[in-house]
């Protein structure tokens, strides 16, 4: 069975069951890295009681998959994994999956890190937070931004 490797969706994901399906009949496999992000419930210092994702489906799964073969031409990894929600969150939900499979811990640590700061700025989403002031867009971040340079990727969203 091929396991795809972008799925957005509202239902949350098992890590554990996302890892033995990144490793499963590849015993080249030596290393598997895995980020997972969370809802915090705080931001900027302000209380969020929610964070809503939107996106563009089709777009989004495209833009993540254009990363991932970034990845796989960048870093010498066997595949990747990115799930990502979509939908009204509480504080604690998770949000991504980035999971990574690579023969050594290095280079599956360094794709890991490469696909969530690219993810970060460059994946079409939109977040929404719920907060005692009320809701309002959440714009990018300009550490999100000096994250992806040091990689040598301008971020398109500047």
């Amino acid at each position: 069975m091929h396991l795809p490797r972008v799925h957005i969706q509202t239902d949350d994901f098992d890590l554990s069951s996302e890892v033995a399906a990144l490793r499963r009949d590849d015993p080249r496999v030596g290393a598997v890295c895995a980020f997972v992000g969370t809802v915090r419930d705080r931001n900027d210092g302000q209380s969020v009681s929610t964070l809503e994702l939107e996106h563009y489906p089709g777009m989004t799964e495209q833009a993540i998959e254009a990363m991932i073969d970034a990845a796989l031409a960048r870093f010498d990894i066997f595949g990747a994994r990115v799930i990502h929600r979509v939908g009204l969150l509480q504080p604690q939900d998770q949000i991504v999956l980035v999971a990574v499979s690579a023969a050594h811990r290095g280079e599956s640590f360094r794709a890991c890190e490469f696909l969530i700061d690219y993810l970060k700025t460059q994946a079409p989403f939109w977040k929404k937070e719920q907060t005692a002031q009320g809701a309002h867009w959440v714009d990018a971040r300009v550490s999100d931004d000096a994250a992806l340079a040091k990689w040598g990727i301008q971020a398109s969203n500047a």
